[in-house]
């Protein structure tokens, strides 16, 4: 009898013998890029093979996601070659794309809002290049991996493995990029028009290195690369000081000395501007220079006067004789420096959101410096201006343009870009915004006929922008895409969505009637609650790829 019963108990308990072990080991899965993972929760997780598909010249991105039950001292993530068995030219050959293509990044979390203010959360976003890291107990750690397939790797499946390393373990998830046949060009040569806003001074104060020093721009090269490798069109220079005031952490100080000689004649030094328009060009950002502003919110112009040994103020609007006095001078002087530099056909006078009386002012002031001026700004303020302005920027949700006008204005080689900022709730880029709807940004830039977007903070960070991305009144992350050691999560989609854009107008010279039907629900200028973002961007991404593996 008691050997009946212990046979029966035992029976009943192997399925749970040896499960508080398996409990309490490291657990790793794919996870998905639309989900920015809590640091405490035990998320569903996928160990079958992953598929990515990808062009040749294409950077694709994975999640995977480890949970930690109790604490790690060491977690190692490496990843191998990706490897193809292809015939070529009746010969069986080894193709790879070698595992230096593949990135492997930690994601960070940071304090975030949300769009009342009202409350506080921590989020994933920061991706930090450290394939190596320890776990506390009870934590789950994504890991953001990209692929780089280089433009002349051969079409065909690649499979390799991610191992990760920890508890005296192995754990290996299996990887293969599906390479279709079809080539995305270089950066620098896509045609979408992104206009991220830099700040340079943000840097110096983050690293605490001397203005425009050796160090300074050591600290900028990095974080401008990540920017020209999204296809950045746009330098930004501050050409006054405080051009929106000091609304960030670091106020644009003006880039180009204003002198008043003793004897009362102007001056003017650019030492400060060349080497940062020089050093952007570098970096491969070299389609347009935009200078920030003849209207400062502040109406103030600051200069150096040389028989008083001190800094002094010129306070005055558009329309005053005062400052046409302070301003004509400057706008002759630089337009000569310009075109000595060859670069006067690329610069654009930037003005936004301002009366549209004072607009008119300085739009008369500018011609009558030099007629070849060209403008650059927000369309939604100054409509009337839409025909004279070179590049415009119109609001997401608040577009007031036509198709036509838009088709008009690309044949005239005149940019029409949208723009999110601290509005709208969606979609839009705020640390604590779902993933997807940065990708988004590509997707409706094409589906409108947009040549491209436009962002007011590529790295105005705040404080501290690794540990709180909150700032005053903005929703958190208004203020910067990246941080100072790495990408984002945010960053990485937005790249993805560009290159949607890239891939939607190569197709659409071929298949335009379906790449028309896949772009419509991507038309809309608003976004409600329910909108599964997620969703539309794989679908459409998906049906994209179908076609480009189409032979006609």
């Amino acid at each position: 009898m008691h050997k009946l019963l212990l046979t029966i108990i035992t029976t009943l308990l192997v399925p749970f013998l040896g499960q508080g072990d398996a409990l309490s080991q490291t657990q790793v899965g794919w996870g998905s890029i639309d989900i920015r993972y809590s640091q405490s929760e035990v998320p569903t997780l996928q160990t079958k093979p992953l598929t990515l598909a990808a062009w040749r010249g294409e950077r694709v991105a994975a999640q995977l996601v480890i949970v930690a039950p109790k604490a790690v001292d060491k977690v190692e993530v490496s990843v191998s070659d990706l490897i193809s068995h292809s015939k070529v030219k009746n010969q069986k050959s080894k193709l790879l794309i070698p595992h230096s293509s593949l990135l492997i990044q930690k994601v960070e979390y940071a304090i975030a809002d949300n769009f009342q203010r009202n409350d506080s959360v921590v989020v994933a976003d920061r991706l930090c290049e450290e394939p190596s890291f320890s776990m506390a107990a009870g934590e789950t750690r994504p890991v953001w991996l990209t692929v780089d397939v280089a433009q002349g790797v051969k079409a065909g499946k690649y499979t390799g493995y991610v191992t990760v390393k920890c508890d005296g373990r192995q754990h290996r998830l299996q990887l293969t990029v599906d390479v279709i046949d079809r080539v995305l060009p270089m950066p620098h040569e896509w045609a979408f028009h992104l206009d991220l806003w830099q700040n340079p001074y943000a840097v110096a104060r983050y690293y605490n290195v001397p203005l425009w020093s050796q160090e300074h721009f050591d600290r900028m090269r990095p974080i401008m690369k990540t920017l020209a490798n999204a296809g950045q069109k746009v330098i930004t220079c501050s050409i006054i000081q405080h051009p929106w005031n000091s609304q960030t952490q670091d106020p644009f100080e003006s880039m180009i000395g204003k002198i008043k000689t003793v004897d009362g004649q102007w001056q003017y030094d650019y030492t400060v501007f060349d080497r940062w328009v020089s050093f952007m060009m570098g970096m491969g950002i070299d389609h347009q220079i935009d200078c920030y502003t003849l209207l400062p919110w502040h109406s103030q112009f600051d200069y150096y006067d040389a028989a008083s040994n001190t800094v002094k103020y010129v306070r005055c609007q558009a329309g005053d004789q005062a400052y046409e006095d302070f301003l004509l001078p400057f706008l002759r002087d630089f337009a000569a420096h310009l075109k000595a530099k060859g670069w006067f056909g690329k610069t654009c006078i930037a003005i936004d959101e301002r009366p549209t009386e004072q607009l008119k002012a300085a739009y008369a002031l500018m011609k009558k410096a030099d007629p070849g001026y060209r403008m650059e700004g927000a369309y939604n303020y100054f409509p009337e201006f839409y025909s004279d302005v070179h590049d415009i920027s119109v609001s997401y949700n608040n577009p007031i343009i036509s198709d036509e006008a838009i088709q008009r204005r690309r044949q005239s080689g005149q940019p029409v870009t949208f723009y999110t900022c601290c509005g709208p709730d969606r979609p839009n880029t705020f640390t604590f915004s779902p993933p997807a709807e940065a990708a988004y940004m590509g997707w409706h830039a094409a589906a409108v006929g947009y040549d491209g977007y436009l962002r007011w903070a590529y790295n105005s960070w705040v404080e501290d922008p690794c540990r709180d991305g909150r700032f005053r009144t903005w929703p958190s992350g208004d203020c910067f895409l990246v941080y100072p050691d790495g990408s984002s999560i945010r960053m990485e989609r937005l790249l993805e969505g560009i290159q949607a854009y890239e891939k939607v107008r190569l197709l659409k010279a071929e298949y335009p009637e379906e790449v028309d039907v896949l772009l419509q629900p991507f038309r809309a200028t608003s976004m409600s609650a329910d909108v599964d973002v997620e969703q539309m961007v794989r679908t459409a991404t998906d049906r994209l790829n179908l076609l480009a593996r189409k032979k006609k």
